[in-house]
């Protein structure tokens, strides 16, 4: 048994496959021991996987084309999430809702862990023809203190991770009036990426991987969540277990986990995006960022 170290930026729901793969013993099928950490702040990722204390980091996409060219050789070779696992909450009911409403408005989200959520609601608003310095944005704080805030009074709108969303929608205390795992459209959101070139022992461990990840993209694919509603209780034990549920449905239902392997156009449209939100010059082409080879065997 081989041990497989992971330094993830985060716990989350859109991360379920791995998780299950776990559970479901897939990696221990494939000779692999897979753990999990969650280090803080979430840069640490970077320094796990080049002191090779991890042999994989989880995370933003983002990050591997911040630093290409920059000195640093961050390679992903397999994605997690399809889709952004996130919700905007208004103060509107959703059938009220209009994207060409928000030049004028303030926006909160949360920036203290990562460029991704303000780089994919600035990409959006671009696709909906809306000029982002039209619109004002509050996304220097952390969640919670963003959602305190929200209820509070503070801005009009808030962009959380879609079960904090749900939650805070429950309390009745406000609506999500634009899920964006339904509505977002597809994007390589979370990916396994290593630091340099993988040597050939390496690959081969990379190729085990992936096929256990895609084993548990597919046994969740093929179940309702009802099925295991106890294991996701478990697992994300600050969430209610019914909103577990119905989001995971949600998720399945709409391709947050279709494949382990990028689809270069949902690539080259986050391209587009990381490109205008100043992280790189231009975009980088597929096969330059991105080790096709794991998902391809």
């Amino acid at each position: 048994m081989q041990n497989f170290h992971i330094s993830a930026t985060g716990h989350s729901l859109n991360y379920l496959p791995e998780y299950v793969a776990v559970w479901q013993g897939f990696f221990r099928e494939e000779e692999l021991e897979v753990t999990t950490e969650v280090p803080s702040p979430w840069d640490l990722v970077l320094d796990q996987i080049g002191s090779d204390k991890a042999n994989a980091a989880l995370g933003g996409i983002w990050v591997p084309s911040m630093f290409h060219t920059r000195g640093k050789r961050y390679i992903p070779f397999a994605q997690v999430a399809a889709r952004a696992p996130l919700a905007v909450i208004g103060r509107e009911r959703p059938e009220n809702f209009a994207w060409g409403a928000l030049p004028g408005k303030v926006i909160a989200m949360k920036g203290s862990n990562g460029a991704s959520v303000g780089l994919f609601i600035k990409m959006l608003l671009r696709e909906h023809g809306i000029d982002p310095r039209t619109v004002n944005f509050v996304q220097d704080l952390d969640g919670k203190m963003l959602t305190d805030l929200f209820v509070g009074g503070m801005a009009d709108y808030l962009v959380i991770d879609y079960p904090s969303a749900a939650t805070l929608e429950a309390s009745g205390r406000a609506h999500v009036v634009a899920p964006l795992s339904i509505s977002g459209g597809n994007i390589p959101w979370s990916v396994f990426y290593t630091d340099g070139e993988a040597s050939a022992a390496a690959l081969d461990v990379h190729c085990r991987f992936v096929r256990a990840l895609g084993r548990g993209m597919d046994w969740i694919n093929a179940r309702p969540a009802e099925e295991y509603r106890t294991f996701l209780a478990e697992t994300f034990p600050k969430f209610a277990p019914d909103i577990l549920v119905r989001l995971t449905d949600v998720y399945r239902e709409n391709g947050m986990w279709t494949t382990p392997r990028i689809d270069p156009d949902a690539y080259q449209r986050w391209q587009n995006g990381i490109c205008d939100g100043h992280l790189t010059s231009a975009p980088i082409a597929y096969e330059t960022l991105i080790d096709t080879r794991p998902t391809a065997a």
